[in-house]
């Protein structure tokens, strides 16, 4: 495959010359261009012996012949490869193998000389009839009665009409389901004001029974609890400010929240309602829009269907004119295969005339591209003068550097190597200075903080004491919160 554009120019002028009645492979003129020296003599000879005694012959006979070795061949394939490296690789090792392939040559000469035609004569093969049972004829089965079936009776209308007991069990539904929403809420109301008086109780008593108890903190919780404390500090100033404004009892808030939270209950309920009828409607319009999709298919087929039989008419017509197009096609192939033995005759001519013109083309290309070569020669030649008179010329090789000096790049930044060093020097007793002024601002962070977690820390146990001065005299508004929860109750 790599070769076959070599292969082909020596393959068509065999075929121009002597091809026509002896074709041959591309494989023989493979081997002996390519892989004679590898085969040797005595394997490539027993290859050609294997093979037609007369084909081989004529082939050797052309390829081997020093003649056309040293003009039209080398000439053709110098046009794929370079003419040097085509002589040295491929034209002159055929030229040494030609002396002991000339007597492989007259082998086959001798052999073709000295050989006596046999004709062998084979039997015909007369057919004999095979010895085959007749078979019975078949009995005609008897037809079998389609069965007819019964009419049904029609679908009664009832069977598509929701019954009257399912309308009232969901009318029921509903108002269980009201009322149990209503009660759930009142439960839930009470149930939360519980809640909170349990849990100021147990905060309260939780406060008395840790007040005491010595806990080490840190930085963060002491943060924390500072923090909660400022908190309920600001609370609780907000509150004596109210009552002193003259705030009210909570009482009539708490009836305003109550009927606003009735009214978003009936919002609700409501709705629900229309959600549910929303529902029932949707359901009723996916039904009618499910017929009518039943409906558009029914249509849908029934034109398919027509479609079909339009479309099976045209292939009928279509391969009628197809059949007719291939008998006449039939026709045409008959009257051409009688004139195939004139268009071979004018073929082999073309080619013929083709290869002169290719051969006489290549000599002139040959004689272009010698006189392009040494063109090509001469200039390089002058050009290795003029590089060995430049490398003979003498050179400076010491060069004195200048530390005050720029590179003299043509560019805004430049500087010298003292510049630099110059610079470099104040960048680092700048970031010297700017180390030392970071030390000293850790260092009073440090101690502000210090002198904040001092202050908590006292707030804490200003708080504590208080709070434990409250813890004794809970028990009294312990009391009375309970009897107002019990009255509550």
């Amino acid at each position: 495959i790599e070769y076959k554009s070599l292969l082909d120019v020596v393959v068509n002028a065999f075929f121009v010359r002597d091809g026509r009645y002896c074709l041959i492979s591309e494989l023989i003129c493979y081997l002996a261009t390519f892989q004679l020296e590898e085969l040797g003599l005595q394997h490539f000879s027993r290859i050609v012996k294997s093979l037609d005694t007369a084909k081989m012959q004529k082939f050797l006979r052309f390829f081997f012949n020093a003649l056309y070795l040293n003009t039209w061949i080398k000439d053709e394939w110098s046009q794929f490869y370079d003419s040097l490296y085509v002589k040295e690789n491929w034209i002159d090792p055929l030229l040494r193998w030609q002396p002991k392939v000339q007597q492989l040559i007259g082998q086959l000469t001798d052999k073709l000389n000295n050989r006596t035609t046999t004709v062998k004569t084979s039997t015909v093969t007369q057919p004999k009839e095979f010895n085959l049972t007749v078979p019975k004829p078949r009995a005609i089965p008897i037809p079998l009665l389609i069965p007819v079936l019964e009419k049904r009776p029609p679908v009664p209308p009832s069977t598509y009409k929701p019954p009257k007991e399912k309308k009232q069990l969901e009318e029921i539904k509903t108002k269980n389901r009201r009322k149990a929403e209503v009660s759930v809420l009142c439960s839930c109301c009470t149930l939360s004001f519980l809640l909170n008086c349990f849990f100021c109780n147990y905060i309260h008593s939780l406060s008395s029974q840790t007040d005491n108890i010595p806990i080490k903190l840190n930085a963060a919780a002491i943060l924390r609890e500072g923090a909660l404390y400022q908190r309920k500090m600001e609370q609780e100033l907000k509150r004596i400010e109210n009552l002193l404004q003259g705030a009210g009892d909570p009482s009539e808030f708490l009836e305003w929240q109550k009927q606003m939270r009735g009214k978003d209950l009936e919002e609700q309920l409501s709705e629900i309602e229309c959600r549910r009828l929303q529902g029932k409607l949707s359901h009723e319009e996916a039904v009618l829009a499910h017929q009518n999709v039943i409906q558009e298919n029914k249509m849908k087929a029934d034109l398919m269907r027509e479609k079909k039989a339009e479309l099976m008419h045209l292939y009928a017509e279509k391969r009628l004119q197809e059949q007719k197009e291939m008998r006449e096609l039939v026709e045409q192939v008959v009257e051409g295969h009688k004139n195939a033995k004139q268009a071979k005759i004018k073929l082999q001519k073309y080619k013929q005339q083709i290869v002169q013109e290719v051969c006489e083309e290549s000599r002139e290309l040959l004689r272009q591209a010698l006189e392009e070569e040494e063109e090509k020669l001469k200039k390089r030649y002058e050009l290795i003068q003029q590089i060995r008179a430049i490398e003979s010329l003498p050179s400076v090789r010491h060069k004195f550097v200048d530390l005050t000096e720029t590179g003299g790049h043509g560019l805004i930044c430049e500087m010298s190597i003292v510049e630099l060093r110059e610079r470099l020097a104040l960048l680092r007793e700048a970031q010297k200075a700017a180390e030392e002024e970071k030390r000293d601002q850790i260092i009073h962070e440090k101690q502000a903080k210090e002198q904040l977690l001092l202050d908590k820390l006292d707030q804490i146990s200003l708080f504590r004491a208080e709070l434990g001065r409250a813890a004794a005299l809970n028990p009294l508004r312990r009391k009375t919160s309970r009897e107002q929860n019990t009255a509550l109750l």
